[in-house]
């Protein structure tokens, strides 16, 4: 009985959120609030896909950058032929394919080597897309048909629904088990009879898929992309931060993470622009030295206390 009353608590939790969202631009036309929530399901989106591999492997990757700027170049290419519906999955696919080949080629590699290469892989397809159009194209960047602001928004929210749903499905399955087994000793996953190599480079693609899409729909809010915008390195180190700050035990420590940084980073960026880079380090060495385990640490310290104090009373009654 107490189990089921935790589920249905736990669905209105999610669904009344999930409400207030799809109503938003309806009672709140304000462009700037529909645009500032379509950033943070941004944010919250490349999060949750990056904690889908990294969360439970402990392979710290640095490609979110690489799979969003395929995303974003597909969307370049296919907008003016297709509509946005069809060409979302498409640019998710494409970071689905390119991760899948990467990966099976690099997730051999472990530690600071892994996350060096794909660092390397975001400045190699920025590099070479430069060059491309330097020397091949003669024209830097693309022209691309922008779509409304509530459209994006709806879009984003639509990638949010997909990334979370699979998430969860990926933690509760028999894969989301191999993944942690291979974070705890991928000898010990391997002689248990999981295939690493190919769990590793499912799950790689998987979250790549969500970070193709992404920048698939964030990219029709732009009119022009060019290599240097698409293949940001701030859309590898944003996500990587967000999960620290927020933590990767639970589902909701990735969100929580992601929709409080961002909130953090549109405060500092307005109020304080000049010494925006210096307050958004001070922050995160504090989260690191004083917050290890990040919010999902407070979070559950404070959860684990209040269920101490709850069982003592009824002992003492």
């Amino acid at each position: 009985m107490k189990r089921a009353r935790g589920k249905w608590f736990s669905l209105v939790i999610l669904i009344v959120p999930l409400a207030l969202l799809m109503a938003l631009p309806v009672y709140v036309p304000s462009d700037y609030t529909v645009i500032l929530i379509t950033n943070i399901l941004m944010y919250v989106v490349l999060t949750l896909s990056w904690a889908i591999f990294s969360g439970p492997t402990g392979y710290i990757s640095l490609a979110p950058a690489a799979f969003f700027g395929v995303g974003v170049y597909a969307s370049a290419i296919l907008s003016s032929d297709l509509p946005l519906p069809v060409v979302i999955p498409i640019g998710g696919a494409a970071s689905f394919i390119l991760a899948y080949l990467v990966g099976s080629l690099t997730l051999r590699l472990r530690g600071m080597y892994f996350t060096m290469f794909t660092f390397g892989l975001v400045e190699l397809i920025r590099n070479l897309l430069h060059w491309w159009e330097v020397n091949i194209t003669g024209t830097v960047g693309r022209l691309i048909i922008a779509a409304d602001n509530t459209t994006v928004f709806y879009a984003m929210l639509a990638t949010f629904l997909a990334v979370l749903f699979t998430s969860y499905l990926i933690r509760r399955s028999k894969v989301g088990l191999a993944l942690r087994s291979i974070g705890e000793s991928e000898e010990a996953a391997a002689h248990s009879g999981v295939n690493v190599n190919r769990v590793k480079c499912a799950a790689f693609a998987i979250s790549a898929f969500f970070m193709g899409a992404t920048g698939a729909t964030m990219s029709m809010r732009w009119t022009y992309i060019d290599p240097t915008s698409a293949f940001s390195i701030q859309f590898s180190f944003m996500p990587v931060l967000m999960a620290i700050f927020g933590g990767m035990g639970h589902l909701y420590a990735p969100i929580t993470g992601a929709t409080l940084f961002s909130l953090l980073e549109e405060l500092l960026t307005t109020k304080f622009p000049y010494y925006y880079m210096l307050l958004f380090g001070l922050t995160m060495l504090v989260v690191i030295l004083f917050m290890p385990h990040g919010l999902e640490g407070i979070i559950e310290k404070w959860r684990g206390k209040i269920k101490a104090g709850l069982r003592s009373s009824r002992e003492t009654t």
